[in-house]
Order: structure tokens, then C-alpha cells, then sequence
């Protein structure tokens, strides 16, 4: 009998490789496929898809294990992939990132360094998905994001995904509903700034604020998903053409050239 191929993933996070939420996603994926972890030495979170070039990167193989080998980069997220593609020449079937500690729902797909290094393996052409858990506490259950990692890595060995496209996964805190396949929520960040003062009396600002969600009544994003009990699948595209207002302003081209 011929042994069915396990597919070979590329795990990654922005918490550091000594998170929480990387270790589980390592342990869940595991079963299922062979593991390349190349993670941050230290937490990266908000770097999007930041690259380091005004000072060297290095890495090295952390542990080598069955069906797991870590290696731990001094850069970013973006870094820790295009290192692992580029230098150590790993070929994956896949990318995962994640899964992080906090939401990457809405507008923060923009921010994440989780959804930087998926659009980054997306970029190279893999497969590509960022998980994410919405809960903060030091002692967050990230079990149930593992187990629907798990089942999206299977899916994607069977079915693929569509080049140019990776998915963000964000996982509600507590007992999960089902899934639900939605769109990005449009809103912003509100009052994103506390005003308070260091050592010297001098001015210091820390990032907080809140989220105003302009579709709270629409079923079909992320953020209602989430609020409702269900883990959100929104399908991400890199290529951020508009390709309607771009046929609009074909007008352009000569208007703006006359005198």
C-alpha cells in the first residue's frame, strides 16, 4: 500500500516562538503534516508587513523534533517567512500563521504581523491562513482555534486556494457556534491614543481606543460572526486594484495632461 503524503507547513506568529498560541498550533498541525516553525525571537505584534533592512537578520535552529523543527529569527513576521522560503529553501505545501493572541478582525487585517506573514507566504504563491483567538487573558484556551486550524489545513490540502487569496481566521472566546464565511467589517479605530506622562513629566502616548464598527446590523462580516458565537473566514486578496473606479478614471489620462 503507498503511504499517503503529509503535506509540509510553514509556521510562523508575531507573539514570539515561545507564545502560547504557536505552540498549540504546532501540536494540533502536527498531527497532520510535518512542521517548519521559523518564528520571532520576541513579540511582534502590529508589524504588518514590515521587513527588517538596516540591520542584519539572523536565525538558528532552535529544537529538532519528530515531525517539528524550530528556528528562531531576530526580525519580523514578513522576515521569518521570506527567510524560511528564500534561505533555508524550505519547500511547504503551506503557510499558517498565528494563532495570535487577540482579534485581527476588520480593519486590523491592515496592522496584524500575523496577516502580514500570511500575505507574505500568499505572495510566494502558498496557501496561506492567519488564526487568530479574540481573548487576551493570560490564560486564554487556544484548544478550539487549533482544532479549526487543523480542519482548514485539511481542507486546504484537498481543495487548494485560489492564487492571490489567504484567509484570516479570527476565533470567538468561549464555545464556538460554527463557522461562517464572511466579509472584512468596515469601520475604524476611534480614540486610539491615552495621553499620560513618564518619569520627567513629559508627554507619553499609549495606543488603545476602540473599534467603530460602521456594519453592526450586517450579518455577514467578521465582527458580527464573532459576536455571535461563530469563527469568521474572511477570504483576503493582495492584489488591492480597484478595478471599477479604475475604468472610471481612465479619463485621466488625458485631462490631467492639458495645459
Amino acid at each position: 500500500m503507498i503511504e499517503k503524503k503529509r503535506p509540509l507547513i510553514l509556521v510562523t506568529n508575531d507573539d514570539g516562538f515561545r507564545a502560547r498560541g504557536i505552540r498549540t498550533l504546532t501540536a494540533y498541525l502536527k498531527d497532520v503534516a510535518d512542521i517548519v516553525v521559523f518564528a520571532p525571537e520576541s513579540p511582534q505584534s502590529g508589524m504588518s508587513s514590515a521587513i527588517t533592512h538596516i540591520s542584519p537578520l539572523r536565525y538558528f535552529l532552535y529544537k529538532d523534533e519528530e515531525n517539528v523543527k524550530t528556528y528562531i529569527c531576530n526580525g519580523t513576521p514578513v522576515d521569518c517567512v521570506k527567510l524560511a522560503l528564500n534561505v533555508l529553501d524550505i519547500k511547504p505545501d503551506m503557510v499558517f500563521a498565528g494563532i495570535n493572541h487577540g482579534s485581527n478582525a476588520a480593519v486590523s487585517v491592515i496592522y496584524s504581523g500575523t496577516m502580514g506573514a500570511a500575505i507574505e507566504g500568499c505572495i510566494f504563491g502558498l496557501p496561506s491562513v492567519g488564526m487568530s483567538l479574540c481573548d487576551f487573558s493570560n490564560d486564554a484556551d487556544f484548544s478550539e482555534s487549533g482544532v479549526i486550524a487543523t480542519k482548514i489545513a485539511l481542507k486546504i490540502w484537498e481543495e487548494g486556494l485560489p492564487k492571490g487569496v489567504c484567509l484570516n481566521v479570527n476565533v470567538p472566546k468561549g464555545e464556538v457556534k460554527g463557522i461562517q464565511i464572511a466579509s472584512q467589517t468596515k469601520g475604524k479605530w476611534s480614540n486610539e491614543y491615552y495621553k499620560a506622562k513618564d518619569g520627567a513629566q513629559r508627554d507619553v502616548f499609549w495606543l488603545r481606543g476602540y473599534f467603530d464598527n460602521w456594519e453592526e446590523d450586517n450579518s455577514e462580516t467578521d465582527e458580527w460572526a464573532l459576536s455571535n458565537g461563530y469563527a469568521a473566514i474572511v477570504p483576503v486578496k493582495i492584489n488591492m486594484t480597484d478595478y471599477d473606479l479604475m475604468k472610471n478614471l481612465k479619463h485621466w489620462e488625458h485631462e490631467l495632461v492639458k495645459d
